[in-house]
């Protein structure tokens, strides 16, 4: 019988079949985000930049060319080196949950499972697990993505619930008339496979991506494999010069395995398998006096939580679903109104199987959110400088623990190459469907979980941007986040056990960065950033972390790239649960990978070389779960 290894080879196989098919088109052209060899500029390391919007609130990009250069297997993989942001894994490819085996953080933010304070978006619509309210990583695949919008701190107006900090992928699409091909085929240590096979055209208005994607690994240890298979269509079509009707749709289907922390393989927690069908219907218009959009989506997955420590079964199913409006006019000189509305449903169940084959299933449950919000910022202009201050607000309301108001409200001075952004928010997180499924199953259908409340956050930043040239910008920011009614686990006594809005937490911190680029075929950056914790235990919010980057081009088609972190040593507890302190020391990590690119048969070739932790630091995410030591890639790229 086939087992999940053994479908690898076949797979990969038609995969590269049907890309072949789909490579036979006339007249190819170059990416729409790629440049010919002769017209290399070495990119900007690790970041694209940090951006301010016109609500003043900083956003940082990474694009797709930073993500190969990183050559980033995964979200979590592709954002490490972001400076504000943490990470977690323990297999090489694979998240594990969506906890300590695989998420992302933001200043601290994030931390709770279940139940996440950070949004991760896909075209600005939710992408999370219905029932546990958090993010699985494997489910948001970078092999569709252009470009990673990181929202750093909350904007209520236009991000709403869930978005004390955000993550946006950018999907890609075909922008220019032509047609466009890549494949790429990869293979490393551990028995590690990549392959990546995406094929575009535009034609008369009319628009496709077609996207396909396989990663496998068997792990550094024992038990520690893990598999990604994306698939993903982008189609459009043009309808005159300002509106364009799309259809997205991408399906992923994963599992990873859980090796137990090291010398106790008894504690090893089975498999955790997901699978998530994503599908956004929109209608977006583009004119001289705004853009705006009509969005609804369908999000429905499964998860399969395989073979616990106590030999039991956990399977979730959810759907979320929803409607989102927005438009951004542009009425008089220097100003801009946002209007939208946000209505989504956040739905689910779950099985429990116990080791005996008894199951326990809850019933589905859905709540609902409605979320109008409005913007409105005005450009002034004070001799050789421009002033743009700025409100914003969005109602919630939900269909459990009723209605509140976020705000914001935002200043921007700019004078040529010198920016300066203040931005103040105030807004809301509420409790998930998970309060309730909980109770139910486990807690003999307490109704503890009506008396919660949304948690609550206050958010404040400061920041100044400079270019002094064309070879130096730098950036420093300060930022203050305190928080209220942080849901808190309480266990018993008294039965029975239940969520409480207990928790508190104030933080505050520095953080900069600095690009240089010295010349054409050289490029630095460094990145850093200080938290100052309260409670100081405060889970994967190092005090201290950075990072750093370097790309240069030796000679014409061949390119090193490089990217190091340093992270102070760190709590992992999760914060919603007390009684267990669990912290990990600090680390410094290298990487690096060298490239070599070419033309023949009328193509665009590469051929890389990466290596990842090349002085073989001992370190971990999770107490007791050592990353890979050395290791290594070797890949092959084709573009026409």
């Amino acid at each position: 019988m086939l087992n999940r290894d053994s479908l690898a080879i076949p797979r990969l196989g038609l995969v590269w079949l049907a890309g072949l098919i789909l490579s036979l088109t006339p007249a190819p052209s170059w990416s729409d985000s790629g440049k010919k060899l002769d017209d290399v500029v070495v990119s900007a390391p690790i970041i694209e930049g940090n951006q301010v919007n016109e609500l003043g609130s900083q956003v940082t990009v990474v694009t797709e060319k930073q993500i190969e250069d990183l050559n980033a297997n995964d979200l979590p993989s592709a954002l490490r080196r972001t400076p504000g942001v943490v990470i977690s894994r323990h297999n090489p490819i694979g998240s594990f949950g969506g906890g300590a085996g695989g998420a992302i953080f933001i200043r601290g933010m994030g931390s709770g499972r279940p139940g996440q304070d950070i949004s991760t978006l896909l075209d600005g619509i939710p992408v999370f697990v219905g029932v546990w309210t958090h993010s699985v990583m494997d489910v948001l695949s970078i092999d569709n993505v252009e470009s990673i919008q990181v929202y750093k701190g909350a904007q209520p107006a236009l991000l709403g619930n869930m978005s004390f900090g955000a993550v946006n992928l950018l999907p890609k699409y075909k922008q220019e008339d032509g047609y466009y091909t890549r494949f790429k085929v990869a293979g490393g240590s551990y028995n590690t496979l990549v392959e990546v096979a995406e094929h575009a055209g535009k034609v008369e208005g009319f628009d496709y991506w077609l996207g396909q994607s396989y990663r496998y690994s068997d792990g550094h240890r024992d038990d520690s494999g893990g598999s990604l298979e994306n698939y993903y269509a982008n189609l459009g079509y043009s309808i005159g010069q300002t509106l364009r009707l799309g259809l997205l749709v991408n399906y992923t289907s994963n599992w990873a395995d859980d090796p137990g922390p090291e010398g106790q393989p008894q504690l090893k927690d089975g498999t955790f398998k997901t699978r998530d069908r994503i599908t956004i219907l929109k209608l977006e218009n583009k004119n001289d006096w705004g853009h705006g959009y009509v969005k609804t989506y369908l999000d429905e997955g499964h998860l399969d939580w395989q073979d616990q420590r106590d030999g039991s079964d956990t399977r979730t199913d959810y759907d979320n679903y929803g409607l989102r409006l927005g438009q951004t006019l542009k009425p008089w000189s220097g100003g801009s109104l946002t209007l939208g509305w946000d209505q989504d449903y956040i739905s689910g169940k779950v099985t429990t199987v116990s080791a005996v084959g008894k199951q326990n299933q809850s019933q589905r449950e859905t709540f609902r959110l409605a979320q109008p919000y409005a913007a409105i910022s005005q450009q002034i202009n004070l001799g050789q400088w421009t002033l743009t201050p700025s409100l914003g607000a969005r109602y919630f309301d939900h269909n459990q623990y009723g209605a509140e108001t976020g705000y914001q409200a935002g200043l921007v001075l700019r004078r040529g190459e010198t920016e300066l952004h203040a931005n103040f928010a105030h807004t809301y997180n509420y409790p998930g469907v998970y309060v309730v499924q909980q109770s139910n199953l486990f807690w003999g259908g307490s109704t503890l979980w009506k008396a919660l409340k949304p948690e609550e956050l206050d958010h404040f930043e400061v920041g100044v941007a400079q270019r002094f040239n064309q070879m130096v910008k730098a950036d420093l920011t300060y930022f203050k986040d305190k928080g209220e009614n942080r849901l808190v686990f309480v266990s018993p006594p008294p039965y029975p056990p239940r969520w409480e809005n207990l928790g508190d937490f104030d933080n505050q911190g520095v953080e900069a960065t600095l690009t240089l680029t010295p010349t054409r075929e050289l490029a630095f950056f460094l990145g850093g950033t200080y938290l100052h914790r309260s409670p100081e235990d405060l889970p994967y919010a190092p005090e201290w972390s950075g990072s750093l980057g370097a790309n240069w081009q030796i000679c014409k088609g061949l390119t090193l790239s490089v990217d190091g972190t340093y992270m102070a040593e760190q709590y992992v507890t999760d914060i919603r649960y007390s009684g267990s302190r669990s912290k990990v020391d600090g680390f410094t990590v290298f990487n690096a990978k060298l490239s070599y690119a070419f033309k023949a048969w009328q193509s665009d070739w590469s051929v890389f070389v990466s290596g990842e932790n090349l002085t073989d630091q001992e370190y971990a995410y999770k107490k007791d779960y050592p990353m890979p030591g050395i290791n290594g890639m070797l890949g092959l790229e084709v573009r026409f």
